[in-house]
C-alpha cells in the first residue's frame, strides 16, 4: 500500500503558519510509513488553496476566447484549472440538465417501492451520467471503514473491512489513516464507485453515540489531523471524498430533530476546528450536512454555517450535500445545500421540479443554481474523476488489503492493564481458556450504512428484535477473523479450549483448571441508535467477574464500540482494548496477546469512570419515540424537535474531566506497552507560536512505538488543558529521537465571536509533555506574542 502515502509528503510539508506536529518516524520493519528529507523535522497544515481569482465560486464571466462550444469539449482539457472547467461544463448544460445534477436517487432498495433506478451501480446514491457531454454520473457509496453493500444491493460482493474509526483513531498515525482511505477509494473506484461517503470527523461528545466507533476520537487536532490524512488516500484514487456529517451530528437519538445547543465560540473550538483542519490537509470534494440542528437551525440549512462560515471564512469550493432524508424544503439552496442525496426519502424532490419553480419566481437565483452545479463538476474536475479511465471491474487484491487491515487492527489496539507483566503470553504455556464474545467464529463490526461484508461472507449474524424503520440494522454481524483459530495457529504446543459463555458456571468450572482464561466481551454498537448506558450488554460484565474470581490470570479482550465501564478491572490481569478490528482482527489480536507485535495504540477518547461523569448524564430524547422519516409520507419539519444542551462547549472528552476534577477510568492518550520510554532535554521557544523539542528513548528491552504528547496546560497565568501535537515514535531498545512539534495558533487562541476571528493573548504559555492527558513527564513554557487570526 506505498502508493497510498505518495501525496502524504508533499500535503504534509513545512509551513510556518500553520505548523502541527512533528515528522512520523518509520514504523517497524514491513509498515507503510513516510519520513521527512534531511533536516525537515516539522509536519505541517497547508491550507487549501483560494478558489482561482478568475473562477470564483459564484459566477464570474469567462473570458470570450473559452467560451464553450460542445464540439469542442473544452472542459476535457486538463491543462485547465478545475474552476474553469467547471464553468465550462456548467455554461454548456441545459436547465434541465443542471437541475438534473442537483438531486441524487437512492440507490439501494431499503424498502418496499424503492427500485434501483435503470444504470446505477447499486449502492447509496446515483446521478445519471450525460453522455453528450462526457458526464460521468455520480455513484456513491457508503463508507468509512469500507465498501458497504447495503441490504445485499450487489448480491454477493464483498470488500475489505478496516478496522472501526476508533481504531484507526488509537494509531495516532496519519499515514495508516491515509492508506485505510487508499485502500477503501481503491476497492470503491474497482466496484464501479466514484464518490465515497466519508471520512466521519464528528467529535465523540458522547461515549454512547451510536455512531462512535465511525468517527476519530473527542480532539480537535488529533480528528482533523487524521480525517485529513484519509481524504487524501481516498481521492488519490480518484474517488471524491465527502467529510461528514456537519455539524454537530453527536448522537443518534432523536437524530432528525434533536437541536443542538452550544455557544458559537465553543463551537469554533472543537467540531469546527476539527473539520477545519480536515479540510485544510485533505481538500475533500464534498462535505455532508447532517440530520440535526444547531441552535435552531437544520444543519442542512444552516446559512451561517453553510455559507457564513464553510464557504466564506473557509473558502470551500466543493459542494455540499444534505444526508439521506435530511432536506425539509427549497430554502435549503440558498443557505448553502447544493445537492439533495437519496431524494426520494424526503418529503419532496425538492431539488427537482420545487427548485426551478423557485428560480422562475425568483426565490433562488439562476446564478445560485449555477454555482450549485459549479461546485460539484469543480470537485469532480479536481479529484480526476474525468479524466482517469473507469478501473469497474478490475480485480482487488484483496491479501494485500487484509494485511493493511491487520496492520491497522495491531497498532490501533490499546492495552489498558497488564499486572505483573502477564502479556505477552509466552510460548511455553499449557492450557488457555478462551469465552465468549463468539471467539469461535469471528469479530463483532458496527452497524448501519458503514457495515462490510467481507470476503467469505459474515461468520455470524444474530438478530436483536426490534421496531421501526431502522429494525433492519438491529442485528449483530461477525466478520470471519476467529480469535480463537488465530490462538490455536499462534499457540500450536498448548491446550486451548472454548467456552461460548451462555452458563456462567460451564465458564468458571473450565476457568478453574486453565492456566490462562482470555474472555471476550462484545459490545454492539449501530447508526440510528444510542446505547442506554456504558455497561456492557447480556450480563458479560458477571461472566468476567466470575471468570476471574475463578482464575487471577484472566485477561479480557474487549471489541466494542467505545469506552465501557469495568466493575471487575481490579480483578483482572489485563485489558485489551481491541475496538471493532476488521477483516483480520482475529491474526491481530493473537499477534498482540503473545508479543509478535508490541502495543502501541492510545485512547483516542476518555473512558470515564461512570455516566455521572458526564455533561450530560442522561442522552436528551432518551426514552421516548421519534419517528424517523422515510419516504413523502413522513415531513422532517413537522416532526416536534427537542434540545440537546452542550454546557462543556469546546472542553469536550478530556477537557471536561480536567475542568471539573473528575478522575476518568481511564485518560484520552493513554495505552501501556511491553516496553518503557523515558522523555528528557526538553527545550521550548516563544514567539509567534511555541516550538517543543524533546528527546524520547526506548529504555525498554523490547522495540516498540511510543507516541508523546504534548498539552498546552497555562496561558497568561490561566490553567488548561489542549492537546496542540504529538509524534508516534518507533524505537529499538536503548534508541533514542528527538521530537519536535511546532504549534498551530489556533490552539494557543480563543475565538472571539465578536471579531470573527482567533485571539491569541500575549503571555507566558506552559506546556507538558507526557504519554496522555494526565500525564506530566516534562514541563515548561514561553511568551507569545498577542495575535488576531483569520478564521
Amino acid at each position: 500500500m506505498d502508493h497510498a502515502l505518495d501525496g502524504l509528503a508533499s500535503q504534509l510539508r513545512r509551513d510556518p503558519g500553520r505548523s502541527l506536529l512533528a515528522s512520523r518516524q518509520p514504523g517497524r520493519s514491513g509498515l507503510p510509513g513516510w519520513s521527512a528529507p534531511a533536516g525537515e523535522r516539522l509536519w505541517a497544515v497547508t491550507p487549501v488553496a483560494r478558489p482561482h481569482p478568475h473562477f470564483d465560486m459564484l459566477g464570474s464571466p469567462l473570458d470570450a476566447s473559452v467560451a464553450p462550444t460542445l464540439s469542442s469539449r473544452a472542459w476535457m482539457d486538463a491543462s485547465l484549472l478545475p474552476e474553469a472547467r467547471a464553468r465550462l461544463l456548467v455554461e454548456a448544460m441545459t436547465e434541465d440538465e443542471r437541475i438534473g445534477l442537483l438531486h441524487s436517487l437512492m440507490a439501494v432498495p431499503l424498502a418496499k417501492g424503492y427500485a434501483i433506478p435503470e444504470g446505477a451501480v447499486p449502492g447509496s446514491g446515483y446521478v445519471p451520467p450525460i453522455p453528450r457531454l462526457g458526464f460521468p454520473g455520480l455513484f456513491e457509496t457508503d463508507a468509512s471503514l469500507g465498501v458497504a453493500n447495503m441490504a445485499d444491493a450487489r448480491p454477493g460482493d464483498v470488500a475489505t473491512a478496516a478496522p472501526s474509526g476508533l481504531c484507526v483513531a488509537s494509531t495516532w498515525d496519519p499515514a495508516l489513516a491515509s492508506a485505510v482511505g487508499a485502500m477503501i477509494g481503491d476497492e470503491a473506484a474497482r466496484k464501479g464507485f466514484n464518490v465515497l461517503l466519508g471520512p466521519g470527523a464528528n467529535l465523540t461528545r458522547d461515549p454512547r453515540c451510536g455512531r462512535n466507533f465511525e468517527y476519530l476520537g473527542e480532539d480537535p487536532l488529533l480528528t482533523g489531523v487524521l480525517a485529513g490524512a484519509a481524504i487524501r488516500g481516498v481521492q488519490q484514487e480518484g474517488v471524491v471524498a465527502c467529510l461528514k456529517h456537519f455539524i454537530l451530528n453527536d448522537q443518534e437519538t432523536g437524530r432528525h430533530v434533536v437541536n443542538a445547543v452550544i455557544d458559537d465560540g465553543a463551537l469554533r473550538e472543537s467540531d469546527l476546528l476539527a473539520f477545519q483542519i480536515a479540510i485544510e490537509l485533505g481538500a475533500p470534494g464534498s462535505v455532508m450536512s447532517g440530520y440535526n440542528r444547531i441552535n435552531g437551525h437544520y444543519a442542512c440549512a444552516h446559512e451561517p454555517l453553510l455559507n457564513g462560515v464553510l464557504k466564506g471564512d473557509w473558502a470551500f469550493p466543493g459542494w455540499v450535500m444534505s444526508d439521506w432524508g435530511a432536506l425539509s424544503g427549497v430554502e435549503a439552496a440558498n443557505a448553502g445545500c447544493d445537492q439533495q442525496s437519496g431524494a426520494q426519502l424526503d418529503h419532496a424532490i425538492w431539488f427537482a421540479d420545487p427548485l426551478k419553480a423557485a428560480v422562475k419566481a425568483g426565490g433562488v437565483s439562476a446564478s445560485r443554481v449555477q454555482d450549485m452545479c459549479q461546485r460539484i463538476l469543480r470537485s469532480l474536475f479536481a479529484v480526476g474523476v474525468f479524466d482517469r479511465p473507469s478501473r469497474a471491474g478490475e480485480p482487488i487484491d484483496f491479501d494485500a488489503h487484509e494485511r493493511l487491515a491487520q496492520t491497522v487492527a495491531e497498532d490501533g489496539a490499546v492495552l489498558l492493564r497488564n499486572e505483573g507483566g502477564l502479556l505477552p503470553l509466552p510460548d511455553a504455556i499449557g492450557t488457555i481458556l478462551v469465552v465468549g464474545g463468539l471467539a469461535d467464529l469471528g469479530v463483532i463490526s458496527g452497524a448501519g450504512s458503514s457495515q462490510v461484508t467481507p470476503r467469505g461472507g459474515f461468520a455470524a449474524v444474530q438478530s436483536l428484535g426490534g421496531e421501526g424503520d431502522l429494525s433492519v440494522w438491529m442485528s449483530e454481524h461477525y466478520h470471519p477473523a476467529s480469535p480463537l483459530k488465530a490462538i490455536r495457529k499462534r499457540a500450536a504446543n498448548a491446550s486451548v479450549r472454548f467456552a461460548n459463555g451462555r452458563y456462567v458456571s460451564e465458564a468458571v468450572a473450565m476457568a478453574a483448571k486453565a492456566d490462562v482464561a482470555i474472555v471476550f466481551a462484545t459490545q454492539w454498537m449501530g447508526e440510528g441508535f444510542d446505547a442506554p448506558d456504558l455497561t456492557l450488554p447480556n450480563g458479560q460484565d458477571a461472566l468476567i467477574a466470575a471468570v476471574a474470581a475463578a482464575n487471577p490470570r484472566t485477561i479480557v479482550v474487549l471489541e466494542t464500540g467505545g469506552p465501557v465501564l469495568m466493575p471487575w478491572l481490579q480483578d483482572v490481569a489485563a485489558v485489551l482494548q481491541a475496538w471493532y478490528p476488521g477483516s483480520a482482527g482475529g491474526e491481530a489480536i493473537a499477534a498482540l496477546l503473545f508479543g509478535d507485535v508490541t502495543p502501541g495504540g492510545r485512547l483516542p477518547m476518555t473512558f470515564p469512570a461512570s455516566e455521572a461523569q458526564l455533561p450530560r448524564p442522561s442522552i436528551a430524547g432518551a426514552g421516548q419515540r421519534w419517528a424517523t422519516p422515510r419516504g413523502p409520507a413522513v415531513d422532517v419539519a413537522q416532526q416536534p424537535s427537542f434540545d440537546a444542551p452542550h454546557p462543556e462547549g469546546a472542553d469536550v472528552g478530556y477537557r471536561w474531566h480536567a475542568r471539573t476534577g473528575a478522575a476518568p477510568l481511564f485518560p484520552f492518550g493513554f495505552g501501556l506497552s511491553y516496553t518503557d520510554f523515558r522523555y528528557a532535554n526538553l527545550q521550548v521557544a516563544g514567539g509567534a507560536t511555541l516550538t517543543v523539542s524533546f528527546e524520547v528513548t526506548n529504555v525498554g528491552d523490547r522495540p516498540g512505538a511510543d507516541t508523546p504528547q504534548v498539552y498546552l496546560i497555562g496561558r497568561a497565568g490561566q490553567p488548561l488543558l489542549r492537546l496542540v501535537g504529538w509524534e508516534k515514535v518507533a524505537l529499538a531498545p536503548s534508541q533514542s529521537a528527538r521530537v519536535t512539534v511546532r504549534v498551530d495558533q489556533r490552539l494557543l487562541a480563543d475565538f472571539d465571536s465578536s471579531a470573527r476571528a482567533w485571539s491569541v493573548a500575549a503571555g507566558r504559555y506552559e506546556i507538558a509533555v507526557g504519554a496522555c492527558a494526565t500525564d506530566v513527564a516534562l514541563t515548561g513554557g514561553a511568551d507569545i506574542e498577542a495575535a488576531l487570526l483569520a478564521p
